[in-house]
């Protein structure tokens, strides 16, 4: 099973100076919420962003991965983001936002 330390330390290779939170949204260790907040990610687009991450990450797609909800933005964009997730399987009815329980792992 995939642990959030694991996950945050995968980003971290990809993205170095990046504040990374991630959440097992089912506790199932195949379904997260990654949010990465970096200074460096300044001047490029969301897409761009999130190839970097996704160059590490993607040979862990589809196993032991299923799921990887990906926030990439700078420390000014993250000030004024909401906390939401997306959960692709949120109860059972498909594409789903909810509210990040700040505590949850």
């Amino acid at each position: 099973m995939v642990t959030t330390e694991w996950i945050e330390a995968e980003v971290l290779k990809a993205v170095p100076d990046a504040h990374v939170e991630v959440i097992d949204l089912h506790r199932s260790g195949d379904h997260f919420h990654v949010r990465v907040i970096a200074d460096s990610f300044d001047g490029m687009r969301p897409l761009q962003r999130q190839r970097l991450v996704l160059a590490v990450m993607k040979q862990h797609i589809p196993h032991p991965i299923h799921a990887l909800d990906l926030k990439c933005m700078t420390p000014a964009q993250a000030e004024t983001a909401g906390d939401t997730a997306f959960d692709p399987h949120g109860g059972g009815q498909g594409v789903h936002i909810r509210r990040i329980e700040k505590n949850k792992e």
